[in-house]
């Protein structure tokens, strides 16, 4: 006899219930044995979520492989269930979607790809894509003034940090150097770009790839009209069609920088109300892992500060995998890049070795060892590979989120130097932010997303090296550690316990310390264990308020109440104490100013240069304050001074240093802001002044060194050039650098061009002055040896108080100012 069971009314069928934990143990065709019971920490956020699921926004945070999907597939279900759908899953990219549709078929839940599918449109099953497929200018979903084309009635992102970049990109209209509306646009902008600073626009115009400049606020206002025409008659063009349409509304709120390769026009936030589909859904879920700043939330999703600092938790944060993570560079200083990469490819005969690096560029340096690259056109073939089978050395560029390495896929992963910036709007923030708190949270963030691809549930394993002596210094002299997930500074602290056990040590000593994680030494694991165990998630999330009020100033003027948008940030600059922040946010004040008193704006910005040199001068321009270094001065007691002002620590000063001198590298062209820093700095720890006049008033030379007895040095930095002879537009910026010193000071004063540079050769048309010397690639890495010798040996002996042992050690190193020319730079020659 055939009974049939659709006969039968039972009360708690798959598709009935509406708690999850009750849908999952419901669900009659999940894989036997992967999914007997949920984990505690899934049905904690499950009950969390499900008391408080009719709040329009819900932020769930759970650490990395702790079953984030899961719990996601079945929230889902359940709002499916309660006739709350239709229901999206979004995941970051296709790899991602491709593992969510396979943990759903193994769980047994319904799902489709197709956004047209009749099973999704009549809330019968999931729709699992990717975040291109739902945030676009062409979306099915509709933008704009299209209204709702396919209704989402529940909304789960999940990994949401993983996909911002994607949504930044979809927001952002890129038009490349060949393009024809690169000329149109060009023409208009570049008038004021001479204004601001002549030599970046003379660059610009001469094809420097290096270079970059953003538009003046108040000439995009200006402008939009025209910019606005020229972009609507070139709309349909591949480059524009997918973002003309979430961009047209706003494109006055919009920032565009210049380069000679392309222009970027972005948002100053993500315009979501675009997409009504998003904005209008009963539920939106936002899934991520417990990263210490959720205030990019905002910018990009618009969530409320209310909806952030009330996230969805796990009872217990203790539920990640055993990382033992360590930094070679701080246990031991002597230990080089170069002998990291040895050792890496060591170990990678015999386990799979993962190396992330922030850029091509940096992947040339692991190519001679490498087994594998992995750049975005290979990645997911690659990924595959990896956890297949023993693969050896490989090196992903740029990849610091959405991809899973668990288990013997990698048991050693190394973070590469910290990591870059892609858009040329995040290159001038950092430029503005180059010290400030607000960079060095996105960056650790950054970090500690790279650190959790080895991970990828709690009884994963793998030993996490950090490596880079700029990395170093920014995680130990600067505080980043601090910025860290409670998890992970948990584990840093028990690996920084061990590496007690083998400072100053080299790296076979240290590979001893990693065989206890990678051979599960029992002592090791309960220790590690341990150390997460009694973790909770804070009660209140930690996110940036500069951020959430920057979001809340947008949405005031996206509906022209520019007033509203001047409040907003006048509190938040009221409230403000870090000087580059407060001059960053005083620009932002200044832009929504401009709308409605062209006057009050550039007053503001004349304010905002007083706090931060580096924001967009105003039209008046920026006097020129001389650098003052009294003639009685000594070189000694100012750098004691400094040394003392700085940490006091020596250890830290030590760190630091060496991630300076990191810096200071001959490398790809886009780094000039950086080795420019870093020269200005360097002088500071030898006990001179300096400056960067082009930076503060858009003339003179990058650097300017006073060094005493009304001595200066006049400082072109060249680090990113390739070319094997000093060109001749480089000669001339020089010697246009000596003229403004004569002009700027008196004829007390005297000064030495300086030009920093791979050749000490200049080309036959050149014409440098005959007092012109050169830091070429011999010389620098002299001048770094010494400076860490010098250093060191005042760290070592602590003695950054004894003004006679410093001066006695300056003039061992060559580092006094009568010593420096004739020691570390050398003459030129003409071709």
């Amino acid at each position: 006899m055939n009974i049939d069971f659709g006969k039968l009314n039972s009360a708690g069928t798959v598709d009935t219930v509406l708690s999850p934990r009750e849908i999952f143990a419901a669900l009659p065709s999940k894989e036997a044995g992967k999914f007997e019971y949920p984990r505690d920490v899934q049905t904690q956020v499950w009950n969390h979520w499900f008391e408080r699921r009719n709040e329009n926004d819900l932020v769930i945070k759970m650490n990395t492989g702790s079953g984030k999907t899961v719990v996601g597939l079945l929230i889902l279900k359940s709002c499916l269930n309660e006739q709350k759908g239709p229901a999206v899953y979004v995941a970051p990219d296709n790899y991602l979607v491709k593992q969510v549709l396979l943990e759903a078929h193994n769980l047994g839940i319904e799902t489709t790809e197709e956004v047209d599918s009749p099973r999704f449109l009549s809330r019968k099953a999931i729709l699992i894509i990717n975040i291109h497929k739902l945030v676009n200018g062409l979306s099915k979903f509709g933008v704009g003034d299209e209204g709702v084309k396919t209704k989402i009635g529940s909304l789960l992102i999940d990994d949401a940090h993983a996909c911002l970049d994607t949504i930044e990109d979809q927001f952002m209209i890129t038009i490349s150097h060949e393009s024809e509306v690169y000329k149109e646009l060009y023409d208009i902008f570049s008038e004021s770009l001479y204004k601001q600073c002549e030599s970046k626009a003379c660059e610009i115009a001469l094809g420097e790839p290096s270079t970059y400049m953003q538009v003046p606020f108040w000439v995009w206002q200006d402008k939009v009209e025209e910019i606005s025409v020229i972009l609507t008659k070139h709309k349909h063009t591949d480059k524009i069609k997918f973002v003309w349409s979430l961009l047209k509304e706003s494109l006055k709120l919009c920032r565009c920088v210049v380069s000679a390769k392309k222009i970027e026009i972005s948002p100053h936030c993500i315009p979501i109300h675009i997409m009504p589909s998003i904005t209008k859904a009963y539920r939106k879920i936002f899934m991520t892992a417990n990263f210490a700043d959720d205030g990019i939330l905002s910018t990009h999703f618009g969530i409320t500060e209310e909806s952030i600092s009330k996230a969805v938790t796990p009872d217990s944060a203790g539920d990640v995998g055993d990382r033992m993570i360590l930094l070679p560079q701080a246990i031991n200083p002597n230990i080089s890049d170069n002998d990291i990469k040895q050792f890496c490819k060591k170990v990678s005969l015999d386990s799979n070795v993962v190396v992330i690096v922030p850029s091509d560029y940096r992947a040339q340096f692991w190519k001679d060892q490498a087994d594998l690259v992995l750049t975005k056109d290979n990645i997911y073939a690659g990924i595959a590979q990896l956890k297949s089978r023993k693969v050896g050395l490989v090196i992903l560029v740029n990849r610091y989120d959405g991809i899973d390495l668990p288990k013997d896929a990698c048991r050693f992963l190394i973070i590469d130097s910290l990591p870059d910036v892609r858009r040329q709007i995040d290159k001038v923030n950092q430029s503005i932010l180059m010290d400030g708190d607000r960079l060095a949270s996105q960056r650790i963030q950054r970090i500690e997303q790279g650190m959790g691809r080895g991970i990828r549930s709690n009884d994963d394993y793998c030993v996490v090296f950090l490596m880079g002596k700029s990395l170093t210094s920014h995680l130990y002299a600067e505080g980043g550690i601090e910025k860290f997930s409670p998890a992970t500074r948990a584990q840093l602290a028990l690996s920084e316990q061990l590496s007690e056990q083998f400072r100053g040590k080299g790296l076979e000593e240290i590979g001893e310390g990693m065989s206890y994680c990678l051979k599960r030494n029992q002592d090791w694991v309960t220790h590690s264990k341990g150390a997460v165990a009694s973790l909770i998630y804070s009660k209140e999330s930690y996110f940036d308020r500069g951020a959430v009020a920057i979001r809340n100033a947008y949405d005031f003027a996206c509906h022209n109440d520019y007033e509203g948008a001047e409040k907003e940030l006048l509190k938040l600059v009221n409230v403000t104490t870090d000087k580059s922040l407060k001059g960053y946010f005083m620009q932002c004040l200044a832009e929504y100013i401009n709308f409605n008193n062209v006057s009050e704006a550039q007053k503001t910005l004349k304010s905002a240069v007083s706090q931060n040199y580096r924001v967009i001068k105003p039209v008046a321009g920026i006097a020129y304050h001389k650098l003052d270094y009294s003639i009685s001065t000594e070189q000694a007691r100012a750098c004691s001074a400094y040394l003392k002002n700085l940490h006091g620590d020596p250890n830290k000063i030590l760190i630091e240093i060496n991630g300076l001198l990191e810096r200071l590298i001959f490398s790809e062209p886009e780094t000039f802001n950086v080795f420019e820093e870093s020269i200005k700095k360097l002088a500071l720890y030898l006990g001179f002044e300096s400056q960067r006049p082009e930076s503060v008033s858009n003339k003179g030379p990058d650097v300017l060194w006073a060094i005493g007895g009304l001595n200066y040095l006049v400082i072109e930095c060249k680090n990113g050039s390739i070319t094997d002879t000093i060109n001749k537009k480089d000669c001339n910026q020089l010697n246009g650098s000596f003229e403004w010193f004569k002009n700027e000071y008196d004829n007390t004063c005297k000064c030495t061009p300086i030009m920093i540079h791979r050749s000490s050769v200049f080309e036959h048309a050149a014409s440098p002055n005959e007092q012109t010397r050169i830091i070429d690639v011999d010389n620098l890495e002299k001048l770094k040896k010494n400076v860490l010798s010098f250093i060191k040996s005042i760290c070592f002996k602590n003695v950054i108080h004894d003004v006679g042992k410093i001066r006695e050690s300056l003039m061992q190193h060559k580092l006094c100012q009568a010593d420096l020319l004739q020691h570390f730079t050398s003459k030129y020659s003409v071709k």
